[in-house]
């Protein structure tokens, strides 16, 4: 067993030094790399939202509604000996006579936080401190951009509402401020005592309360027993498994991003793998075979072998797990900066991830062709057309396939996303094949009859059609990687680009909320006298879907998790005779309009539904639905389905009732306008005359909510870069993989009189040929991603430009041919008889 090692090791170190490993090792590396570099983010991002999840809460429980909680639930709470603290979440504007802000305020209780703390300083860049204690009242804490937007100073005056509160201190910290839209937006706090008097919360106004439990352990999980079972609708249980969600969201989907950057990675350097190491076998038929004619057992060959590898796999695994460590050090710094936290270190189970990873692709890629070392025929040494060992046997194919999937399905953690990313790697890879055979073919039979005398290019398109299943896989392999390659650059640059020509230059960037009924006429009078248009005013009424077709809407018996959502929330309501602009009926008649006769007769009361929404439920022209309303149950069925564009900016309602419906609901009013940037003032005199209001700069807010993304696609496109360094990998791998074969074919001419110019003429028209379909293959696959990727995961039109097809066609042929040629210009000027003695 020792003996075997050593020689192992010696062969190893061998190989290395005549370079026969490198290519082999640099994909494993790759492969474990990208995977390890993800596993390590995602673990210690992980961690530290469980470690900080109880001050995440501001509890050990938290309890979020659409509506004030009722007294009973924290009447129970107090029973049981737990400590309770309410909150409410909205958003305002602040203003000062000077101008105005949006801000995003937290009406806090006594006593809170119940776990975690808020950090106060007299202003910005002083010292803070805890704070110890809740906001006095007529009392206003505010945080540094807030004072940086208002101008203001402790001690000054802010107004929210109808109420004008002093600036008692700067916020520098608080423990359970998520990042989602709310969060990202300058933090207001103040009492809970003084909210009723600011007049910013009305009937239908958007506010999220939420009432903080904390207390003995054993109390709170009895507790929190007893409030899933009495919550309504609307009200739902937040606890450290599934604290901060529009944090874990948010990483979720750039974990998703990442784990498809990491299998992308993993499935090209599989294939860059397998290339290699079919080479490595053909390469080393002759050494084994030597071994066997001197004594060598099939067993000890085989050991020795196998050995080499689990040598070599151990170690560029290792340095794979290495640099994975190094690169997620530097991917963690833009994640500390998101959450606002300190990452713990990470844990050493990525590391053994790593390993695993290197060892799949060994034990399905290389081991196959090992097998075929150890069963090498003695015969060899004496006769050269025994120039292959056994042929792969369908166990070992099978082994390989079942490695690649196990790897899919383990590092997708998903079986949708695994199942699909399988299904489209098969797919693909079929098709290049298919294609790349049919085109060669073709090309070998258009060459036409002739020899050398017609010119080397004949020779070298002869030459593709006599290696046709190399030249199948070359082809479909480089195809793989350039399709990775370009769609990773022009196709996303393109979906990027269509992104941002979706929004006018004139769409709406301010949204105006909470507008009374009362209002309406002033507003619009302020608008026309600023010399501004005046936007349509829109009437907006929440309500609930209670049921479809008479039948309960149950958010428990839909899977997706989506739907559930929308089945659990309330939705925005509104009414009228016009269609809004931007809408477009595409199923049934709009209720303005002549109404259609099989409902004109039975129905006064009509919606329209969005088409999105109704595709989301399941809903038809002519179905029934129940809203319920303040306690109210209205029903009607529908009678036309909307198509409408969310890009625009516009103010969207999924449902609009006919009139007549929900006049007699209590309702807010909104409106949305595109204001020109010279007019900030006009915000200013808007929420001057109208307090109550809430205008949105939603110019702003998509900045903010751009930088936080911008962070996670650093990210992602960090670790891409490892998907694109697998796919040069594949590109090198693919041409290397005749290398041997081509030699030796050019010895062969050389020998037998063929000129240096008709043997370059012929590896030009190889390489030529080769690259062309490859690069085809490469533009048709990545737009045909694109626009799959367009159309069913960014939902935006994408109509697949020819570019990737020309750069592809392009880059594919000179990248091949320079590629080719530096790898075959030693060959031209080594004599013909040493590339045959070397070659057998």
């Amino acid at each position: 067993m020792m003996r075997t090692l050593r020689l192992a090791l010696r062969m190893m170190l061998r190989d290395l030094r005549a370079g026969e490993l490198h290519l082999l090792g640099l994909a494993i590396m790759i492969a474990v790399a990208s995977l390890t570099s993800v596993g390590f983010l995602a673990d210690r991002v992980g961690r530290a939202l469980d470690r900080e999840a109880n001050q995440l809460l501001g509890g050990d429980l938290l309890l979020r509604a659409d509506k004030p909680w009722p007294d009973a639930f924290i009447d129970e709470a107090r029973s049981r000996g737990l400590q309770t603290a309410r909150t409410v979440l909205f958003t305002s504007m602040a203003s000062t006579a000077e101008g105005a802000a949006l801000g995003g305020v937290k009406v806090v209780e006594d006593g809170y936080p119940l776990r975690g703390t808020i950090r106060l300083a007299p202003g910005p860049n002083q010292a803070d401190a805890p704070a110890g204690r809740a906001p006095e009242a007529g009392e206003v804490w505010l945080d540094e951009r807030l004072f940086a937007e208002l101008g203001v100073n402790t001690g000054d005056k802010v107004g929210l509402g109808e109420l004008e509160f002093r600036v008692g201190a700067m916020v520098s910290f608080e423990a359970d401020r998520g990042a989602n839209f709310f969060s990202l937006l300058p933090r207001a706090i103040f009492n809970l005592k003084d909210l009723e008097a600011t007049g910013l919360i009305a009937e239908g106004s958007r506010a999220t309360w939420r009432l903080h439990v904390a207390g003995a352990p054993q109390a709170v999980e009895a507790y929190e027993k007893w409030a899933r079972a009495n919550l309504g609708r609307g009200q739902r249980v937040e606890t450290v498994d599934n604290a901060r969600p529009e944090v874990r969201a948010a990483l979720d989907q750039a974990q998703r991003f990442l784990r498809l950057a990491a299998l992308l990675a993993v499935i090209l350097a599989a294939v860059a793998v397998g290339l290699s190491a079919r080479r490595f076998m053909a390469r080393h038929l002759d050494g084994c075979a030597v071994m066997r004619v001197l004594g060598a057992r099939q067993a000890q060959v085989l050991g020795i072998v196998v050995g080499e590898f689990l040598l070599f796999g151990l170690a560029a695994a290792l340095a794979g797990t290495a640099l994975g460590w190094a690169v997620q050090w530097g991917l963690a710094g833009g994640l500390r900066e998101l959450l606002a936290t300190d990452l713990p270190a990470p844990s050493p189970l990525p590391l053994a991830h790593g390993m695993v990873v290197g060892m799949a692709l060994l034990a399905g890629f290389v081991l196959p062709q090992l097998l075929r070392l150890g069963k090498v025929s003695t015969l060899r040494v004496l006769r050269r057309e025994f120039e292959f060992a056994e042929p792969v046997s369908g166990a070992a194919w099978a082994l390989g396939l079942a490695a690649l999937l196990g790897l899919i399905f383990w590092i997708a953690a998903d079986a949708r996303l695994g199942a699909m990313v399988a299904a489209g790697f098969a797919v693909a890879l079929g098709v290049f094949a298919l294609a790349a055979w049919g085109v060669l073919r073709l090309a070998g039979r258009l060459k036409g009859q002739g020899s050398l005398r017609g010119g080397g290019w004949r020779y070298g398109i002869a030459a593709l059609g006599r290696r046709m299943g190399s030249s199948v896989i070359q082809a479909a392999a480089l195809g793989l990687g350039m399709t990775a390659l370009l769609l990773l650059t022009l196709v996303r640059a393109d979906l990027l680009d269509n992104w941002r020509r979706m929004a006018p230059p004139d769409a709406p960037n301010r949204f105006v909320i909470n507008i009374q009924p009362d209002q309406r006429a002033g507003i619009a009078a302020l608008f026309a006298a600023e010399g501004l248009p005046v936007p349509p005013i829109q009437p907006m009424i929440r309500g609930r879907m209670v049921a479809i077709e008479g039948k309960p809407v149950d958010p428990s018996a839909y899977e997706d998790e989506r739907t559930r959502r929308l089945a659990e929330r309330e939705f925005n309501l509104s009414y009228g005779a016009e269609l809004p602009p931007g809408n477009v009926v595409e199923a049934g008649r709009w209720h303005g309009a002549a109404a259609q006769p099989q409902f004109s007769a039975q129905f006064s009361a009509q919606f329209s539904v969005e088409a999105g929404l109704a595709k989301t439920f399941g809903l038809a022209v002519g179905d029934r639905v129940a809203f319920e309303i303040g306690g109210r149950r209205v029903e009607a069925p529908i009678t036309s389905v909307r198509k409408l564009d969310w890009d625009s900016m516009r103010v969207n309602f999924f449902f609009i009732a006919s009139p007549g419906v929900l006049e007699d609901f209590p309702a807010t009013l909104i409106t949305s306008f595109h204001l020109p940037p010279a007019r900030h003032d006009f915000t200013t005199k808007l929420v001057g005359e109208f307090p109550n209001l809430t205008v949105i700069d939603t110019a702003a807010v998509i900045a903010q909510v751009q930088s936080m993304t911008d962070k996670l696609i650093v990210i992602v496109q960090f670790v891409f870069g490892f998907a694109v360094l697998a796919g040069l990998v594949v590109l090198y791998a693919a041409l290397q993989s005749t290398h041997d074969e081509r030699d030796y074919e050019l010895a062969m001419l050389r020998t037998l009189g063929a000129r240096n110019r008709q043997v370059r003429q012929a590896l030009f028209a190889e390489f030529l040929v080769l690259g062309g379909v490859a690069g085809v293959l490469a533009g048709v696959g990545a737009s045909a991603i694109g626009w799959v990727l367009a159309e069913q995961v960014f939902r935006m039109p994408y109509v697949p430009a020819l570019a990737p097809v020309l750069v592809g066609v392009v880059l594919g042929a000179a990248g091949v041919v320079a590629g080719g040629w530096l790898g075959t210009r030693a060959l031209l000027s080594r004599p013909p008889l040493a590339s045959l003695r070397a070659l057998g």
